[in-house]
């Protein structure tokens, strides 16, 4: 059986189609499920087994011929589609994407700004550091050895290039409380908001995330202040009386004791909401600032004591407003921002309530 003759019309065919209507016409009618080919193809069961052997190369060839000269027609014929529209189609760049366009204040924004009102009615200031940190602010300051797994190349970026101490993007905002007790005299009520950097991604972590940390330094305080001043700012936060906290004990090099804490949640409409005890999730890492951080930024821990704690700016969005994908805080997607993004005019304030 000869196929040059039907390879041949095809192939006239193919050549004739001048759009992309008429080539998948000639597909249809050569490789569809009543086509010309696919026909042959299941003439191949009705064979003996020496016809089968003899006319199966035959049609598979020509089921290959059929296809790549289709594949190669119709990308021929997008080429030639999109020269014609970049020859004759003009796009206005001085118009706006669309009519009364509408801006919006990230969530990130927004709960910044909730936080930093929360802390200033409590006497808090903010302090600020580079985010480009070195290794001395960032680990050895805050006692954490050598050896600790924080500084391995799988949690932390490092900076390439010559620098009297190895930099790093920092991995929390911590070395702002270095610097602000190496700067200043005590006593220090300061919280620490910005980006950090960890070597980590999925649906809860991303590589850039942002931190609120908090430091208070002064005479005879204990851990009881610092109870105090976590459950005053979330209930403040979340708005509701109802806040019940979980402090466990737990190990960070730069505070001793240290203390893991868990705020108490139930099912509210189906969904998981801060509040009540029906369960317990963690919130925070917390703790009384270790002797020998406050050695390091040359101040007598006999004299000052003081308490330390960090938690997830994005993750108390989520928690707040009901995220549920990190990731979605860094996509760039404007149907994400206009569901869940904040009126310039949802100025937060603690008479107004801070959920705007």
């Amino acid at each position: 059986m000869s196929l040059h003759p039907l390879q041949a019309r095809f192939s006239e065919e193919i050549a004739a189609a001048t759009d992309l209507n008429a080539l998948d016409a000639v597909r249809v009618a050569a490789l569809g499920k009543s086509g010309e080919v696919t026909e042959l193809l299941k003439s191949l069961g009705k064979m003996d087994a020496d016809t089968r052997m003899a006319e199966a190369p035959k049609i598979h060839a020509l089921r290959e011929a059929v296809t790549e000269a289709i594949a190669t027609k119709k990308a021929a014929l997008e080429n030639a589609e999109l020269d014609r529209r970049l020859a004759t189609e003009r796009l206005d760049l001085s118009l706006p994407a669309r009519e009364n366009p509408k801006g919006s204040v990230h969530p990130v924004s927004q709960v910044m700004d909730e936080l930093a009102e929360i802390f200033a009615d409590l006497g808090f200031a903010v302090a600020e550091g580079p985010e480009i940190e070195d290794d001395w602010h960032n680990f050895t300051a805050l006692n954490i050895p050598e050896t600790h797994p924080a500084r391995a190349m799988h949690d932390t970026f490092y900076v390439a290039g010559e620098h009297e101490w190895p930099m790093v993007l920092r991995t929390h905002t911590s070395p702002v409380q270095i610097r602000t007790m190496q700067n200043g005299k005590p006593p220090f009520r300061v919280i620490a908001p910005g980006r950090v950097y960890r070597s980590d991604s999925d649906a809860t972590h991303t590589p850039m995330f942002h931190q609120i940390e908090g430091l208070v330094i002064d005479k005879a305080i204990t851990m009881g202040h610092l109870k105090w001043t976590l459950e005053t700012f979330l209930k403040a936060f979340f708005e509701r009386d109802d806040i019940v906290l979980r402090m466990r004990p737990s190990y960070f090099p730069f505070t001793e004791p240290s203390a893991e804490v868990d705020v108490g949640w139930s099912i509210e409409k189906g969904r998981r909401v801060v509040g009540g005890c029906e369960g317990w999730m963690e919130v925070l890492g917390s703790g009384m600032v270790h002797p020998r951080v406050i050695a390091a930024c040359g101040l007598d821990p006999n004299e000052w004591q003081g308490f330390a704690f960090g938690t997830g700016v994005d993750r108390l969005a989520m928690l707040k407003y009901g995220m549920d994908d990190l990731r979605a805080f860094f996509d760039g997607d404007l149907r994400w921002m206009k569901h869940y993004g904040f009126s310039f005019l949802d100025v937060p304030t603690l008479s107004g309530g801070v959920g705007a």
